[in-house]
């Protein structure tokens, strides 16, 4: 029978099935049907200082809306209403998460300044948690910022909390730098324990009939798993972290792909937004009926086999496009003009 048994990030999970950080991970109740449908772990939902400035913002206002108006308006509010409690009220909940499921849970975290990342860091490490996904979601605003500069801050960012806390931490990245196997290879001698290909970057859209700019909610979908998988392939054997892949991940068969490819690990969220919590259960069976089916016992046995630094071609890893009308142009132009 197969054994799913994993390891990510020092931890030992019981597969390696682990519900992502978003609005279902913030829920007591989720958290345990998580558990119960056989999420190994659990990612509770980011801690955002975007989020704490802006209530910060609104509170401001909110306090010196009547200044001008009346002086005896000023005393409203309570003395004690100055800032948001949204990080205080934030740790409470990752303390009752730890404290509801058995299984692993892990937070996560975007914050701003450098100090602000330390400081949360701490504050999240008192609250018990297993460990800390820092999700260093960037977008370049000036083009005088250079690549050499970003990297810079966040690894000097990521190295300040490795040295602050002791907990085992996770760097959750975009594929948005000039070479991100250079800069997780940096990651990993600077001290992460695991690597998360990718986080989802916010796209604006835009309402051309009231010329306003939209904030679109979007899942992911499983060609999006493409990308993770290629970089999996390309970690494998290269790094010491654990590989978690994220995005586009739906099925017991997008599990094994990433196994194969090179992945400790897996993250989930779309699909439990499309197909319900319990569909971990059915994506463990099908896994599990593969690696039955295989004659594989552990994942050990083939995770990998099918990287760069495995697999007996090594091509897929090394073009980014125009491969199989390379290899096959007949092949493909005969399928496509019997579709045509």
């Amino acid at each position: 029978m197969a054994n799913l048994k994993s390891k990510y990030m020092g931890l030992e999970l019981k597969n390696p099935i682990i519900a992502g950080a978003s609005n279902l991970t913030l829920d007591i109740e989720n958290l345990k049907k998580m558990e119960e449908a056989g999420a190994a772990a659990i990612v509770f939902k980011s801690l955002f200082e975007e989020q704490i400035q802006l209530e910060n913002l609104e509170i401001h206002e909110l306090l010196t809306e009547y200044e001008e108006r009346n002086a005896e308006m000023v005393t409203i509010f309570p003395g004690s209403i100055k800032k948001s409690n949204y990080p205080v009220l934030h740790i409470e909940k990752l303390k009752k998460a730890k404290e509801a499921v058995s299984i692993p849970v892990i937070a996560s975290l975007n914050a701003l300044s450098e100090a602000s990342w330390v400081e949360y860091a701490k504050e999240i490490e008192a609250a018990g948690v297993d460990g800390l996904e820092l999700n260093f979601y960037t977008v370049p605003e000036k083009s005088a910022e250079s690549v050499t500069d970003i990297e810079k801050k966040q690894l000097e960012t990521f190295l300040k909390i490795r040295s602050a806390v002791k907990l085992p931490l996770a760097v959750k990245l975009s594929p948005y730098y000039t070479n991100p196997l250079k800069l997780i290879a940096d990651f990993d001698k600077a001290g992460a324990n695991a690597v998360v290909l990718f986080n989802r970057l916010f796209q604006p859209d835009i309402d051309i009939n009231s010329e306003k700019h939209l904030y679109p909610w979007s899942l992911s979908n499983s060609e999006d798993n493409r990308l993770p998988l290629r970089f999996a392939g390309l970690l494998y054997d290269n790094i010491k972290a654990s590989i978690c892949s994220n995005t586009g991940i739906f099925t017991g068969n997008d599990v094994i792909k990433m196994l194969l490819a090179g992945a400790d690990t897996v993250q989930v969220v779309s699909t439990l937004y499309l197909n319900q919590i319990n569909v971990i259960e059915s994506m463990l069976a099908d896994a599990a009926r593969w690696m039955d089916s295989k004659g594989y016992l552990t994942i050990g046995e083939f995770r990998g086999i099918l990287s760069k630094s495995r697999a007996e071609d090594a091509l897929p890893y090394q073009r980014t496009q125009y491969i199989d009308f390379k290899m096959s142009t007949s092949a493909i132009l005969k399928k496509y003009r019997a579709i045509s």
